[in-house]
């Protein structure tokens, strides 16, 4: 029960958060269906570019949520395992932010990729010829994204356009790097240098960082390898973090 009510308070906390930067944000963008939702981030400013709109518009997001009579609110949903599918207006934020790595051909990784929703608007981005490529530690999470992408997308697994796989994100996934651009899902608790690493030298990272107070953060990687460093706004995320804390939080007893 506990651990119930700190995900139920991350929830709303979180929302509260992400409303006090930007008046757009969270309730006023909700819909009653899937395309009304998208119009509505769209008329709101949340989305701006418009291969992001169609990319979104091609991902139902009633396909990822529990919550099916919620799945067009704009605000985050518990997935279980302590976890959330992160509000719509967060995916728009993400995308944006990413929009000029996001290309045709181009090979990106999606860290903490939970309901699969995300890296199957990454993977629309990135058709023809790129990949987007999920990585999650809690393997009934997995197990769940694959069942979700494969109910009205199975075509992005068929062409190899995206794959989901177990691992631990704080690592990456080193088989496929380097990466054009990677998005991380939980909060890092400082600088996320192993995934900065898998960037490519122009590619760019965003994370949450920080644990009780975090902040939404870009990496752009130099020549140099290193990095330039841009901070947008206070958020509230679960913690990247390993698998067994993870399933403990969740309230969940796991041999591993």
């Amino acid at each position: 029960m506990i651990q119930l009510l700190l995900v139920i308070f991350s929830i709303f906390y979180y929302s509260s958060r992400i409303t006090a930067f930007n008046g757009n944000m969270a309730w006023r963008s909700s819909g009653a269906s899937h395309r009304e939702l998208i119009e509505n981030l769209f008329k709101n400013g949340l989305i701006k570019d418009q291969r992001i709109k169609e990319a979104m518009l091609s991902i139902d997001r009633a396909d990822f949520t529990d919550q099916k009579s919620d799945a067009y609110e704009d605000r985050p949903q518990s997935i279980g395992y302590a976890v959330t599918i992160s509000a719509p207006h967060m995916h728009c934020f993400g995308l944006e932010i990413l929009k000029d790595h996001l290309k045709p051909g181009a090979k990106v990784l999606d860290v903490g990729s939970g309901s699969g929703y995300l890296t199957a608007c990454m993977a629309r981005l990135v058709r023809p010829g790129g990949k987007a490529i999920g990585v999650e530690h809690i393997q009934e999470l997995v197990d769940k994204s694959i069942v979700n992408l494969k109910k009205n997308n199975k075509d992005l697994f068929d062409d190899g356009s995206l794959e989901i796989h177990k691992g631990d994100g704080r690592q990456g996934y080193a088989a496929e790097a380097p990466y054009d651009a990677i998005h991380v899902g939980a909060a890092a608790p400082d600088t996320p240098h192993e995934l900065i690493r898998q960037l490519k030298v122009g590619g760019r990272l965003i994370s949450p960082v920080g644990g009780r107070d975090q902040e939404m953060i870009t990496y752009d990687k130099k020549e140099d390898g290193t990095y330039h460093e841009q901070r947008h706004m206070g958020v509230m995320y679960v913690p990247l973090t390993d698998e067994k804390k993870q399933y403990a939080s969740a309230g969940i007893r796991k041999d591993l």
